[in-house]
């Protein structure tokens, strides 16, 4: 099941009606403003569980997860960026402010801000380049929709108890029964960073031994890594990326996670969630329908994203 989640941010209202973040506009201080604001309601309603949970020293198995293996903190997902080509009036020292922060250019007479394209371009367009060439290539290429995602259950393979990860998390079947769960399924993981927490013994089950440097050449968009991983590229992009997209990614990301603690070895009923058993047909059957729908809208955001890395002359290398 998808979780209820706060509803998507589409654009910035002017003048009663939504235009994109990715046309050149002009927006008023009150425009701007009411924009940011409510993206740092959106952002609030996404992480505030979280930061009390790190304030009480509590960790939670499948939330905090986004604030753990990604380096994004809450308060950098909550700075609002309208993306490139936007231009934002300035009215007080609070409003430049605001903008006075890398990749920002603010005019001599400080009333205006926008994007600074070309020293982000500096900055970072190698490294946008291969994020451009990923998502490129990711999204041409066939889907696989076979995984069942067993990647998690290879994390646990052989471990004691004592050694796996979520210990405050009972696993579903026995330890000898979720070793029979890998050993039973043939394991054809894609992605090299859900790869490389495989344990000693399983890394030689699967099919492919994904590496860092294969990334454009074997990332596909049925993968649930890949699709989570949309959230870390646009932030990598920083302001090129509006809001409105890096916070339709994270939502995407959060959705993912649900399916994949879901799916996994670990027994999450007591945390409120369900049970994708993937060990049976019919487990199988609703983790691929699940796993589509999660992959068409991974598409759409891969589109979106090399749509705004076109949009200042970054291309696929």
């Amino acid at each position: 099941m998808d979780r209820a989640r706060p509803a998507r941010h589409e654009g910035i209202w002017k003048n009663g009606a939504v235009i994109s973040t990715l046309d050149r506009a002009t927006l008023t201080a009150a425009e701007w403003r009411a924009a940011r604001d409510a993206h740092a309601a959106r952002v609030a309603a996404r992480t505030d569980a979280h930061v009390a949970r790190r304030m009480r020293g509590e960790k939670h198995p499948v939330e905090d997860f986004l604030f753990t293996y990604y380096p994004f903190k809450a308060g950098q997902l909550a700075k609002w960026n309208p993306g490139p080509g936007v231009r934002l009036e300035l009215e007080t020292t609070e409003d430049v402010e605001c903008f006075d922060r890398r990749w920002y250019r603010i005019d001599d007479s400080r009333t205006c801000a926008e994007v600074d394209v070309e020293s982000w371009r500096a900055d970072r367009g190698d490294g946008a380049k291969f994020i451009a060439s990923l998502l490129s290539s990711t999204l041409h290429r066939e889907a696989n929709f076979g995984c069942f995602g067993i990647h998690e259950w290879a994390m646990v393979y052989r471990l004691s108890e004592e050694e796996r990860r979520h210990q405050q998390v009972p696993l579903r079947l026995s330890p000898a029964e979720t070793d029979a769960v890998v050993e039973g399924h043939r394991i054809q993981c894609s992605h090299h960073d859900a790869f490389r927490f495989f344990t000693e013994p399983a890394r030689p089950l699967n099919t492919l031994q994904p590496a860092r440097t294969d990334m454009v050449a074997n990332e596909q968009p049925g993968c649930l890594h890949a699709g989570m991983d949309l959230y870390k590229w646009a932030m990598k992009i920083g302001p090129i990326a509006p809001s409105d997209l890096v916070i339709d990614a994270f939502d995407l990301a959060m959705d993912i996670r649900i399916l994949d603690m879901e799916a996994s070895p670990y027994d999450l009923r007591s945390w409120g969630y369900g049970v994708v058993a993937i060990e049976t047909a019919a487990g199988k059957a609703e983790y691929m329908e699940r796993q589509k729908s999660f992959s068409a809208r991974a598409q759409s955001l891969r589109q979106r994203l090399l749509d705004a890395l076109a949009g200042v002359g970054v291309d696929p290398a």
